[in-house]
This record gives structure tokens, sequence and C-alpha cells, in this order.
């Protein structure tokens, strides 16, 4: 007969022995906005499209009680919004950029992929943009 080579492991409850990755995924929010380097672009707002993946590690699992346990989708979302209302950007990848640093202060985040579209910029397509993904290095200056 073979000997069961289990092994048990008593969970102390102020260690945690599991790494969480976790991922908030934001799909198709659609803003009207100023946003371009022509100027025909700086003269009216235009569909621009977002999408995002946002990575972070937690040790622990989210708590019920406690939003801040988690990375708040609706934050994000305000966030972009507060963005692109206060300063018109010529370039996507500018945009992207600016995303990025805010989404990063939040030091559980461990990469973003971004994409950003312009909806009706190109008569022949039916958008044009960009995808950015930047990954926090964990190395300190």
């Amino acid at each position: 007969m073979k000997k069961n080579n289990l092994k048990i492991v008593k969970l102390d409850k102020n260690k945690s022995l599991f790494n969480y990755e976790k991922k908030v995924l934001i799909k198709e929010l659609v803003l009207d906005l100023k946003l371009g380097y022509f100027d025909f672009e700086k003269e009216k707002t235009q569909k621009v499209k977002f999408n995002l993946e946002v990575n972070y590690q937690d040790k622990q699992p989210s708590n019920d009680k406690d939003i801040k346990s988690i990375v708040n989708y609706a934050k994000i979302v305000r966030l972009i919004k507060k963005l692109v209302k206060n300063k018109h950007y010529n370039f996507l990848e500018t945009l992207a950029e600016d995303v990025f640093d805010e989404l990063f202060k939040d030091k559980r985040i461990d990469k973003i992929s971004l994409q950003i579209e312009k909806l009706e910029i190109m008569k022949d397509c039916s958008s044009v943009g960009i995808q950015i993904s930047k990954k926090r290095s964990h190395v300190e200056p």
C-alpha cells in the first residue's frame, strides 16, 4: 500500500500563504471629448473609447465591508473623466501617460493595459487608436 505523503499545514490568521492576482476590467467607456493635434479636432468634441485592464496584487482576500480593500472600477472611470475634462490632449499617447501616472499612485497596481480609440475621425475605419501596456518595475530608484 502507498503511504499518503500529504502534510497538514496550520493556517495562522496573521500570516498569508496566498497571493492574489486580481484584474479590474473596464470595457468600452465612450466619452465625448476634445482630443487631437489638428485645428478641426480642437473645435468640436469626438467620441473616444477606452478599454482598460488593471492588474493588481494583494495578500488578503477582498473585505466585503471595506471598499478600500479593492481597486474600485468606478473610481478609475471618474479619474479618466476628470483628466479629459480638465485638459486638452493633442495625442492619445500623452493622455495614456496621464492615466498611467494617476493609476500607479495606488501601490497595489502592478500592470495596466490601456486601449484608446477615436471612433469618428476616419471615414474608412470604425476606429483608430493606440494600445499601451505599462508595468511597474518594482525597482526603487
